[in-house]
């Protein structure tokens, strides 16, 4: 599974990082891994927007979002 770190990306980094791959792969699964809850609730929103689901898990300080369609 592809991984993409964005950690330490301010938005509109992470947001652009996922659309990109979401737009690449066109249906798959892949993990974001970002560190803070803004970027962790637009991507979510993106996900959604984009008929994805993106369940979230976090990993210490990290927030590691596992986006499928």
């Amino acid at each position: 599974m592809e991984r993409i770190d964005a950690r330490g990306l301010s938005c509109p980094q992470p947001v652009v990082l996922a659309k990109n791959n979401i737009d690449k792969i066109a249906s798959g699964e892949f993990e974001i891994i970002v560190d803070t809850g803004t970027a962790r609730d637009n991507i979510s929103r993106l996900a959604e927007n984009c008929g994805w689901t993106a369940a979230v898990r976090t990993d210490g300080e990290d927030i590691v979002l596992t986006l499928k369609k």
